[in-house]
């Protein structure tokens, strides 16, 4: 990566120790790609035409590969398509087998071996659709899925059944059928646009789209999840921030695991978003020799907050079939939350969750700091492992007699 000279990184801190290097921002910079047009470079549509797709292409770009991973990405389109924007390509270290970039991306063979217990799709969607493309599993939101495509495809993908095609699942969202869905279900008040990725839309179909949700009068905000703002920065343009900020109120929930996805270009696009009004919100996915670190997650964390997002979710990686060469165990990630809690403001704490295998929703994974309770009293424990005693009591009910007077401390 090229650093990036620009006056807002001349107010950066000075870097000291692993924390600040992570938290330093850098452009992913040209690479092969040098000899192309700036303007060329910036449009998304040529990225996205441009994109890694071949084992041949891989080869010549990457010629490091490990025997895993060349036996990986001669197969990688029998189960996950291999896409990489050249933008994106350009984070990646040659020279380190176990770069974070690098594990996400190249396919490897390990792929190929599925767990007993590992599933084509382990978080149930497909058995709470009741029309194609509409996941209806909380009460009051769904799941609205507008594309199979992707700018780029992480190996551990959720969908890797759906996305892509890879595997023929032949997914084919029809628009129509999931909005008469929402507007006959009264009950819907929060819709969810995923995939694929929403933002490939051009910005009209996203308009037209967003339109007719919007006129649904029970359907109070709309989100959109999202890897564009990281994969392909250059798609966060003016024009597409200007249409969004038409429909508030809307969420944005990107999605990035580690610091040196947090690039200059990275930034500015998310402010783009931020400046038009969209709340932003982060979801990582804890990924073995990519995040499964204190340090690594804490600098994580707080550049996300320096680029205005909210870290929301940090989830334990999906039973998805070939994905357990990149699962980091539930313990390791209760140690990295441990290690979060009270060493970090808590706007950087995200909510620890496993999906629950089969459909069972997201459930919240937390260390236990509640140590007993009774009807008298509740013991806990801070984060530097200190007991604390807090009295019990029936609601609205005090715990003793009031004292006659309260003495308030005198204002210096």
């Amino acid at each position: 990566m090229q650093a990036d000279n620009s006056s807002k990184d001349s107010e950066e801190p000075p870097a000291g120790g692993q924390n600040q290097a992570l938290k330093r921002f850098y452009s992913a910079g040209r690479g092969f790609w040098g000899d192309v047009a700036e303007a060329t470079w910036n449009d998304w549509r040529w990225q996205l035409k441009h994109r890694i797709t071949t084992v041949e292409q891989l080869e010549r770009f990457l010629p490091t590969l490990t025997p895993e991973e060349l036996a990986g990405a001669k197969l990688a389109n029998h189960k996950l398509a291999l896409g990489i924007t050249p933008y994106f390509f350009n984070l990646i270290d040659p020279a380190d087998e176990n770069c974070p970039i690098r594990r996400q991306m190249i396919p490897r063979i390990e792929e190929t071996t599925t767990a007993a217990w590992e599933m084509s799709d382990p978080c149930g969607e497909d058995s709470h659709s009741p029309v194609p493309g509409l996941v209806h599993r909380y009460p009051d939101r769904v799941l609205f899925l507008v594309t199979d495509r992707c700018a780029s495809y992480c190996r551990y993908c959720t969908r890797s059944r759906l996305v892509s095609n890879a595997s023929g699942y032949d997914f084919h969202p029809e628009f129509d059928k999931q909005i008469a869905y929402i507007a006959a279900h009264p009950e819907i008040r929060d819709v969810l646009l995923s995939g694929g990725d929403p933002l490939l839309l051009s910005d009209e179909k996203l308009e037209n789209l967003l339109s007719r949700l919007r006129a649904i009068p029970h359907v109070e905000f709309l989100r959109i999840g999202t890897r564009i703002p990281v994969f392909l920065p250059q798609r966060i343009t003016p024009e597409l921030c200007a249409m969004l900020k038409q429909f508030h109120p809307l969420f944005i929930s990107i999605h990035a695991n580690h610091p040196r996805e947090l690039t200059t270009e990275v930034r500015d696009a998310l402010g783009r978003l931020a400046d038009a009004g969209i709340p932003l919100g982060n979801q990582s996915v804890l990924l073995r020799h990519v995040n499964d670190d204190a340090e690594v997650m804490k600098a994580h964390l707080q550049k996300l907050l320096r680029c205005r997002v909210k870290p929301y979710y940090l989830y334990q990686c999906d039973l998805i079939a070939g994905s357990a060469h990149l699962r980091a165990s539930v313990s390791r990630g209760l140690e990295i939350m441990e290690q979060l809690r009270g060493h970090t403001t808590g706007y950087a704490v995200p909510t620890y969750v496993i999906d629950a295998p089969g459909g069972g929703g997201k459930v919240p994974i937390n260390p236990e700091y509640v140590l007993c309770r009774n009807a008298g009293r509740v013991l806990i424990r801070n984060y530097e492992g200190k007991i604390f005693e807090y009295p019990e009591s029936a609601d609205g009910q005090p715990c003793g007699q009031p004292p006659k007077e309260i003495a308030e401390p005198e204002l210096v």
